[in-house]
């Protein structure tokens, strides 16, 4: 399949957000490649967004999302799980996607052992840690190129997915703007996660 390229991923979050749905997160380690297609995502711009990380500047933390488009920017979250996003805009300019959910292509069986205790198949790679989890991926993989078709994640274009299958609604779990409908999933799948609402209290951003 082919790969994702960085002039592809240099937009506006909304429009990347559904532009990586049935898109494939392809991930090697020694242990062996899981690729998981996207089905669900979340989009957070950067200076305009009081959802973001990068909503009071620019930090060591989230220093990629003012990077170049087609990165990793992933970060931890409650003090036990990763959360991957796919960098957007332009350099300077900061802006994420944060993937949310897929359905498992490849390595089903790793997979499986890195999350034992997911009873159902399809919820395996179900909410943004357990699609970290699966992947392999950790706080050593922030910044990778994901265009690099030398990178050990990358994106590749998968099944597009048709614009009457696309639903769109609140993001989940964030305390500010927390109405605006940027989360964004493919309508039927199993692997889409729950939608819980957010508090109005003062919690950590997100991407």
């Amino acid at each position: 399949m082919r790969q994702v390229t960085r002039d592809e991923l240099a937009l506006d979050p909304l429009w990347v957000a559904r532009r990586l749905l049935g898109c494939e997160l392809r991930s090697n380690s020694p242990e062996g490649e899981v690729g998981v297609r996207l089905v669900e995502v979340e989009a957070y711009r950067g200076l305009d967004d009081p959802a973001s990380h990068c909503y009071r500047g620019r930090t060591e933390r989230n220093a990629v999302m003012f990077g170049p488009a087609g990165h990793l920017y992933v970060y931890f979250v409650y003090g036990m799980h990763f959360c991957i996003n796919v960098v957007c805009l332009t350099d300077g300019v900061p802006g994420a996607v944060l993937l949310r959910a897929g359905e498992i292509t490849a390595g089903h069986d790793l997979a499986r052992s890195r999350r034992p205790a997911v009873r159902k198949e399809s919820q395996i790679a179900s909410g943004p840690a357990r699609l970290a989890g699966v992947l392999g991926i950790t706080r050593e993989h922030n910044g990778i190129d994901l265009t690099d078709p030398a990178s050990p994640i990358r994106l590749v274009n998968g099944s597009p997915v048709a614009e009457d299958d696309i639903r769109s609604g609140p993001r989940v779990g964030v305390a500010a703007a927390m109405d605006l409908p940027w989360r964004t999933w493919v309508d039927g799948s199993d692997a889409v996660s729950s939608y819980r609402r957010g508090a109005r209290r003062r919690v950590q951003a997100r991407a």
